[in-house]
């Protein structure tokens, strides 16, 4: 038997700028590695490596040496990105076959469920999972998830929304603007066993039943201009604990300025003893948000951070115990006060409450 012989391959010539980008792909993260393959097949010809010796040494056949060394000749480095036309693994699934998908998916729910999964998608149009998975993240679709949403219903929603967007972006001179709220009801929660702090490769653990020892109620101010918060926590939560929170302002902040206060319209913030301290007390000026807006009020910014910093992983063995917890949250948030800054205008928040609204509207 006579051995086939080859023609050795004649050594690639690359200009510096060529050999500087196949180099830079080669070493970046995000190419894709059949590209970063090409590159080396090229530069190892360019050192004059044979054609056999490049396909033994990246693991490839000689016949694609060979392809894009021509590849490269006829285009350069842009060459090596373009796949031809009919390459590539034909599709398994139609287009139209696709479109079904999407349409069952947004039109239609599984029996005896809210919302289609993956697997029972899957089941449904005799595809793969990781099929469905792939459709749904190319139109965007996440069925298992929600978004909480509600439109207000308050007749005066444009007025009450321009006033209290208006003290944000351009506050009154000699006046303070300050934002009341009151979180009601926080549990004291113990844990039923000790949890396990977090270590290398295992996050902490904490069981999923607790025991309550009992609540309390936060009544919170806070100072836009600055970021600081005045807290009272009260067992109850009625006018005459709201009368209380509003004499404590009148004693922190100083008498000659206006205090522009926004809260919401739950009944306490209306009664007749409130209304009648407040003849009293004429520098106390109330901002109503509207109904079913307490995203208006800034107050609830400093409650999230609170509920995900201090109380939702806490242990609490008593009422005190919770207290004292809310108190160093609001004494560390004052030590480093950071104001929350609105920057939204009355015009685009109605521009996106009208197109929701012609949404809910539509689908309805």
């Amino acid at each position: 038997m006579v051995a086939r012989m080859w023609k050795a391959a004649p050594k690639l010539s690359l200009t510096d700028e060529q050999r500087d980008t196949l180099q830079r792909w080669v070493r970046g993260q995000s190419t894709p590695q059949s590209v970063v393959t090409r590159c080396r097949i090229i530069l190892l010809a360019a050192e004059g490596v044979s054609n056999n010796e490049v396909a033994k040494t990246l693991g490839v056949n000689r016949v694609t040496v060979i392809l894009w060394r021509k590849r490269f000749v006829a285009a350069g480095p842009a060459g090596l990105t373009v796949i031809a036309r009919g390459r590539g693994r034909p599709r398994s699934i139609s287009p139209r076959r696709v479109q079904q998908i999407v349409n069952t998916t947004l039109q239609t729910k599984p029996k005896g469920a809210t919302h289609w999964s993956c697997r029972t998608m899957a089941k449904r149009q005799s595809v793969s999972a990781a099929t469905v998975q792939r459709i749904w993240d190319a139109h965007g679709l996440q069925p298992h998830r929600v978004r909480n949403f509600k439109l207000s219903r308050d007749p005066q929603f444009v007025e009450k929304l321009t006033d209290v967007v208006g003290l944000y972006v351009n506050p009154p001179d000699k006046a303070l603007v300050v934002c009341v709220d009151e979180k009601s009801q926080i549990q004291a929660l113990d844990r039923t066993q000790p949890g396990l702090p977090m270590k290398h490769g295992r996050c902490g653990t904490m069981t999923h039943d607790y025991k309550r020892h009992g609540t309390t109620s936060l009544f919170a101010a806070l100072n836009v201009l600055e970021g600081k918060v005045i807290t009272d926590c009260f067992a109850r939560h009625r006018h005459q604990e709201f009368l209380k929170f509003l004499r404590r302002l009148d004693r922190e902040f100083p008498l000659d300025l206006d205090l522009h206060v926004i809260l919401d319209n739950y009944g306490t913030h209306k009664h007749t003893a409130v209304q009648q301290w407040l003849v009293k007390h004429p520098r106390f000026k109330l901002h109503f948000i509207p109904t079913s807006a307490s995203w208006l009020n800034l107050i609830e910014r400093w409650f999230a951070k609170l509920t995900d910093k201090q109380l939702r992983r806490g242990i609490f063995h008593s009422v005190p115990d919770l207290v004292s917890a809310i108190k160093a949250f609001a004494k560390t948030t004052n030590a480093d006060p950071v104001p929350f800054v609105w920057t939204a205008s009355v015009e685009s928040i109605m521009e996106k409450i009208n197109r929701c609204r012609a949404i809910y509207e539509t689908a309805h």
